[in-house]
């Protein structure tokens, strides 16, 4: 895997630079309360995947928690730009991802989760699902927590998973991808360089405006051409946001309501999975 390159300067933008990539689809998704859904794998993920769900979290202290419910066959990130969130699952983990931290929930064969919003003012982050591959669809569920200083940084970007620069996530992923947190002055530049292998890329606002070359505000998404071109940025304000690149995920998404397999049958045992640990929450009063 080749390693990304940065430049910072400030200089001037324009969308004819060499490596530009175009932007292909771009969506400011549908809110739920405090949720803004910008990628399912019934749309933009079929196209990005392995990415097939991008929550943009973006609300005051006070919304409605989200209750524990269940997933098979992917992997959530749950990363938090500011303020802090609370989980359980029922791996036994339970807490509170502060700002600046990340969950990696592996959901494998099946688990149920939920958490509330925290005890900060506002709480603003991401969170994205991935899909397993075959062998690890249905395998054992299990949780990751990176504090703050355990996220390794080079220059204007957070490594989440994968690898850029000097920098690399202490989290394995199930397959080829990066998922970075850039955060840019107004004025500066900064053109990523995937690795050679991976073709799907995509950016999404938290804060700010950027060019790439299309203007892309907070709460939006942009789906870059499928390639291992170059992909450029342009902060015209003070800006956040993620990206994802990968190598496509060659699997068919078979989907459930809160499942995404490879194939039926996985999908089936996925969900009777889920449905054996619903019954055990009910016997501990912890489900109604």
């Amino acid at each position: 895997m080749s390693l990304s390159t940065k430049t910072n300067a400030r200089v001037p933008w324009t969308s004819t630079q060499v490596g530009a990539r175009r932007v292909v689809r771009r969506t400011q998704g549908h809110r739920h309360g405090p949720v803004t859904r910008l990628m399912s794998p019934s749309d933009l993920g079929e196209l990005l995947r392995p990415f097939v769900f991008l929550d943009h979290i973006d609300t005051p202290r006070g919304a409605d928690a989200f209750g524990l419910h269940p997933h098979s066959g992917i992997a959530t990130v749950t990363w938090i730009m500011e303020g802090n969130v609370s989980y359980e699952d029922t791996t036994g983990e339970t807490g509170k991802i502060p700002e600046g931290g990340l969950e990696w929930m592996q959901a494998g064969g099946g688990v149920w989760h939920g958490g509330g919003f925290g005890d900060s003012p506002r709480i603003r982050g991401f969170q994205l699902w991935l899909a397993l591959p075959p062998e690890l669809e249905l395998g054992p569920a299990h949780s990751i927590y990176s504090q703050p200083d355990q996220i390794q940084r080079d220059g204007p970007v957070a490594v989440l998973l994968g690898r850029y620069g000097t920098a690399s996530s202490g989290i394995r992923a199930p397959s080829p991808v990066n998922y970075l947190s850039v955060s840019l002055k107004a004025g500066e530049q900064w053109t990523y360089h995937p690795p050679t292998n991976h073709t799907v890329g995509w950016a999404a606002v938290s804060r700010g405006i950027l060019r790439s070359p299309d203007s892309l505000q907070a709460g939006e998404l942009a789906v870059f051409a499928e390639s291992s071109a170059p992909i450029d940025f342009h902060a015209v304000t003070d800006v956040e946001f993620v990206l994802g690149s990968a190598v496509k995920h060659p699997h068919d998404l078979v989907l459930g309501h809160y499942s995404v397999h490879t194939n039926a049958v996985a999908l089936r045992e996925g969900e009777a999975n889920i449905r054996q640990i619903a019954s055990r929450l009910r016997t501990e009063g912890r489900l109604t």
